[in-house]
C-alpha cells in the first residue's frame, strides 16, 4: 500500500464526483508557440475552469464529502484568491456557509469574486497578523470545517484531474507526453497533476516552475526535506507565494516530479503578454509560470527531456484571476 496521501484511485474517484460540476477544459495547440518552442505544445487552460483556475476542482472534491451535520456547521478558509473564490463557489453550490481569510493586498478581483460567490470575508494584515491563527480561532469559535488550500489529500485528488484529464486528452489525439509542466506554489496542483501522469503515462516527465525568490520546493527538493524560505519580497506570482511545500505533498513531488524551474517576474510578465497576443488567452501572472519557463528555455535547462523531438510538452495554464490595472501595465510593458 502506498505510504503516499494520494493514489490514482483517488484522483479517478474525484474526477466522478467533479463530472457535471467542474469544467472540463481543452487542450489548445498554437503553430505559433510550437515554432518557437521547437516541440508541439499541448496547453491546457485552467484559466478556463469554474471560478477561472483549477481551484475549484479540489474545493468541490472536499466539500462535497462533507457530512450534513458538518455541511451545517460551515467551512473556512485563507487564500489571496484563487483557493478562496474555489471554495466560495463550491460552498455556494452545496449550501454551506463559507468564510475566507484574505490578505487585505489581495486582489481586487480575487476578493470581489469571492464576494460574489456568498461567502464572508475577514481581510487581515500579511505583515502584522496570522492567517492560520485567525482561521483557527473561527472555525473553533463557530465549529466550523477549515479547508486547507493544498494540504489534504481530497484537495490534491481534486487538483489531480487536471493531469488525468490532460493524459486522457492527449492520448485521444495520439500524442505522447514527454513530459508536463505546472505552476508549483504549495504542491497541491503539481503533486496532484503529478500522481496522475505518472500512473498513466510512467515515462512522462513532471516539471514544476516556481518564482524567484519563492523557489522553496526546488531547494527542498535539492535537499532532500521540506526547507522553508524567508522571502525578501513579494513577487508578480501572487497566488505562488507559499514559503515551504507541504507536509502531504512534499512526499509526493519527492516521488514523481523530475525537476523544477525558476522564473523571474520579467519572464512572467513577457509570458502573460505572449498569452495575450499570440495565444489570446488572459492568464495571471502565476498561471503564467509554465509558460514562462518554456519561453525562456528554462525547461531545456531543466534537463530531463530534451525538447524537439518526437514527443509533445503539456503545458498546464492555472488561472487567469489577474487585476485589470495589473494586467494593463503588464501589457504595456511597465512590469
Amino acid at each position: 500500500m502506498s505510504s503516499l496521501a494520494v493514489t490514482f484511485a483517488d484522483i479517478e474517484a474525484a474526477a466522478a464526483r467533479l463530472k457535471g460540476h467542474a469544467v472540463e477544459t481543452p487542450l489548445l495547440e498554437s503553430a505559433a508557440l510550437n515554432e518557437r518552442a521547437g516541440v508541439r505544445v499541448l496547453i491546457k487552460p485552467e484559466t478556463l475552469q469554474r471560478v477561472g483556475a483549477f481551484k475549484f476542482r479540489g474545493a468541490y472534491n472536499r466539500l462535497v464529502q462533507l457530512t450534513p451535520e458538518e455541511r451545517q456547521r460551515g467551512v473556512v478558509a485563507f487564500s489571496s484568491g484563487n483557493h478562496a473564490q474555489g471554495v466560495a463557489l463550491a460552498a455556494r453550490l452545496l449550501g454551506i456557509p463559507a468564510l475566507i481569510v484574505m490578505p487585505a493586498d489581495a486582489p481586487k478581483v480575487k476578493a470581489q469574486a469571492t464576494a460574489g460567490y456568498g461567502a464572508e470575508i475577514r481581510f487581515y494584515d500579511r505583515l502584522t497578523e496570522s492567517r492560520e491563527q485567525i482561521s483557527a480561532e473561527i472555525a473553533a469559535e463557530r465549529g466550523a470545517i477549515l479547508v486547507p488550500a493544498f494540504d489534504d489529500p481530497h484537495i490534491i485528488a481534486g487538483q489531480g484531474t487536471v493531469g488525468l484529464e490532460l493524459v486522457r486528452q492527449a492520448q485521444a489525439l495520439g500524442v505522447t507526453l514527454g513530459a508536463v509542466a505546472a505552476p508549483c506554489s504549495g504542491g497541491g496542483l503539481l503533486a496532484g497533476v503529478a500522481t496522475a501522469v505518472k500512473a498513466l503515462s510512467p515515462s512522462t516527465a513532471v516539471w514544476g516552475v516556481e518564482p524567484a525568490g519563492y523557489d522553496d520546493t526546488a531547494k527542498s527538493l535539492r535537499a532532500g526535506v521540506r526547507t522553508p524560505i524567508i522571502p525578501t519580497h513579494r513577487t508578480l506570482c501572487d497566488a505562488l507565494e507559499t514559503p515551504c511545500p507541504g507536509e502531504l505533498t512534499f512526499p509526493i513531488l519527492k516521488a514523481t516530479v523530475a525537476d523544477v524551474a525558476v522564473v523571474t517576474d520579467a519572464e512572467v510578465a513577457e509570458a502573460m503578454r505572449y498569452a495575450f497576443r499570440v495565444l489570446k488567452l488572459v492568464v495571471e501572472p502565476g498561471g503564467s509560470a509554465a509558460l514562462a519557463a518554456l519561453l525562456a528555455g528554462k525547461l531545456q535547462l531543466a534537463g530531463k527531456l530534451q525538447l524537439g523531438g518526437a514527443t509533445s510538452l503539456g503545458l498546464i495554464l492555472s488561472g487567469g484571476n489577474v487585476d485589470p490595472e495589473q494586467f494593463a501595465r503588464v501589457l504595456r510593458g511597465d512590469l
